[in-house]
């Protein structure tokens, strides 16, 4: 296995549709209140994928129990904004702009924005299996004793694409076992 490129990203996600909406260069602009932007789109080495404005916020109003063999949706409370807050060492769900569409012989692993990072704020992304595709669920983590703010449309973790030799490509991919998370749309809660 290999890691991947920006040229190498940029040609798969125009000519096959790995990622859309694609961003081909990194965006790093200010908005509409004149404030940095946390970069996204094609780095070195990987792709900045961006959160949606679509949150669960995990919440212990209603005392539910996290169960990932029986999810309760009272767990948490439904938030969309351009900004969401994250309560201190709470945590909460979230989705990418960004679709995926990935090749069978591809790999990836996401890793957090130092921008948050450095914040106590930690975002975990399982892999992205070979042909698995859909819209990412983010897991959001406020380590600190502070409330922290996410920016929606920006930056959020960066997606490192690793391509297998032509000889070592996987025997069975995501699609052949019909994952459970296979073409997710929207902030995706845990399944069985």
């Amino acid at each position: 296995m290999s890691i991947k490129s920006d040229r190498w990203i940029r040609r798969m996600a125009l000519e096959y549709g790995m990622i859309e909406p694609f961003v081909e260069g990194q965006v790093r602009e200010t908005d509409a209140r004149g404030r940095q932007v946390i970069s996204y789109g094609v780095s070195s080495y990987g792709y900045d994928m961006r959160v949606a404005p679509e949150f669960k916020i995990f919440t212990n109003v209603l005392s539910a129990i996290v169960d990932p063999k029986q999810f309760d949706s009272r767990s948490f409370v439904e938030f969309q904004g351009d900004t969401c807050i994250v309560p201190p060492n709470s945590f909460a769900l979230a989705r990418s702009v960004e679709y995926f569409r990935i090749p069978r012989n591809v790999l990836t692993i996401c890793v957090g924005k130092s921008t948050y990072a450095r914040c106590g704020i930690i975002t975990n992304v399982t892999p992205f299996e070979p042909e698995w595709e859909g819209h990412v669920t983010l897991e959001i983590s406020n380590t600190t004793p502070l409330p922290a703010r996410i920016y929606a449309d920006e930056g959020i973790c960066q997606v490192l694409f690793f391509e297998a030799d032509a000889d070592d490509i996987c025997e069975i991919s995501y699609a052949d076992k019909r994952g459970k998370y296979q073409r997710q749309t929207g902030v995706t809660l845990p399944r069985l």
